[in-house]
């Protein structure tokens, strides 16, 4: 059995995640994602899926990027354009 890192929870059923050198242990995804998820640099919102990065900042969508300056940043490029 381990700790969980984010709740402290001792469960038999929990997991490690290894990262950028470092070991996490968890007991669950959603206390994964609370620890370990980047927080968008407009709204706030944990960003769970890929999420766009502009420079050193990460955002949970284009429309945030755009709202902080990262004017480059689209959703999806046109139908017909290139990629």
């Amino acid at each position: 059995m381990a700790v969980c890192e984010t709740c402290g929870n001792d469960y038999d059923l929990s997991f490690e995640v290894h990262a950028q050198g470092a070991v996490h242990t968890f007991d669950s995804f959603q206390c994964a994602i609370h620890a370990m998820a980047p927080i968008c640099e407009h709204c706030g919102v944990k960003v769970i899926g890929h999420g766009v990065q502009a420079g050193r900042n990460w955002y949970c969508c284009a429309h945030c990027a755009r709202e902080e300056g990262a004017t480059d940043i689209v959703d999806r490029v046109p139908e017909g354009a290139s990629a």
